[in-house]
């Protein structure tokens, strides 16, 4: 189903960031392409080169290649793939996607996606019920995007409750049945 599918797969600030890996692998074993694009606090949780390793690509995290200037296109990664997912996605940055706030690469990429958009909150649980962020979602939801409703279970903060980013697979499994 995902044979030759362009996936951007933005991961943002969250320790569930670990689990962008496993997403990684996956959509390159059933033959998607998979361009990573981070935030700068997403980098804390997970490193560029594990991704770009995993992805075959270079990471996609800034503006501008530090290294010799070039820039980074999100207009072309908008125009090029055929989904975006957002997996772990922040409060923060559910609420620059819902408000246009575009201040890093991830949010221009969203703001200028072509492709239908798949989002996988990871939060904890208040953060998750709190109702600026489940308007927030209401706000995405209604823009078109498709929410990947987190699940119950321990958290970081080792609460339980509402707000773990939905497993690999499954997340997998909903753009499977997307384009099938």
């Amino acid at each position: 189903m995902l044979k030759g599918k362009k996936i951007v797969l933005g991961i943002t600030g969250s320790i569930a960031a670990y689990k962008s890996c496993m997403i990684i692998r996956d959509l390159i074993k059933q033959g998607a392409e998979v361009q990573v694009v981070i935030t700068p606090s997403g980098k804390e949780f997970i490193t560029p080169l594990t991704l770009s390793t995993l992805s075959g690509k270079p990471v996609v995290s800034e503006f501008f290649d530090r290294r010799d200037g070039s820039w980074f296109s999100h207009v072309d990664l908008g125009l090029w793939a055929d989904a975006m997912l957002v997996a772990p996605a922040t409060a923060s940055s559910i609420a620059k996607m819902a408000n246009g706030v575009a201040d890093n690469m991830l949010i221009t990429t969203y703001l200028s996606m072509k492709a239908p958009v798949f989002i996988a909150p990871a939060m904890d649980l208040d953060m998750y019920a709190h109702p600026s962020t489940q308007n927030n979602l209401m706000t995405l939801k209604r823009y078109g995007n498709i929410i990947i409703e987190p699940q119950s279970g321990e958290l970081a903060s080792h609460l339980e409750g509402k707000g773990r980013m939905e497993e690999p697979e499954n997340i997998i499994n909903q753009l499977e049945k997307f384009f099938s």
